[in-house]
């Protein structure tokens, strides 16, 4: 059983299209949040239109090796 993992990123612009294009890759859900904005981590509309200055929260309930990666490599330190 996978639960549902919730973590804070920080994504420049630079990072949004290798950040999309792994979660695209993913075969189960993953949500990007700011504030009470959500947004699907598939869609690079989606995620441009959030506030990239602010700390994203990423909800998802999978696991890809590539995927944990990139958000270990995203993660802000708590």
């Amino acid at each position: 059983m996978i639960v549902m993992m919730r973590r804070k990123i920080k994504l420049n612009l630079d990072e949004v299209k290798e950040f999309v294009t792994t979660a695209s890759r993913c075969d189960f859900d993953i949500d990007v949040s700011y504030n009470r904005f959500i947004v699907d981590a598939k869609s690079i509309l989606g995620v441009l239109g959030l506030d990239l200055t602010r700390p994203l929260t990423v909800s998802y309930n999978g696991y890809d090796p590539e995927f944990e990666k990139m958000m270990n490599n995203l993660a802000m330190a708590v």
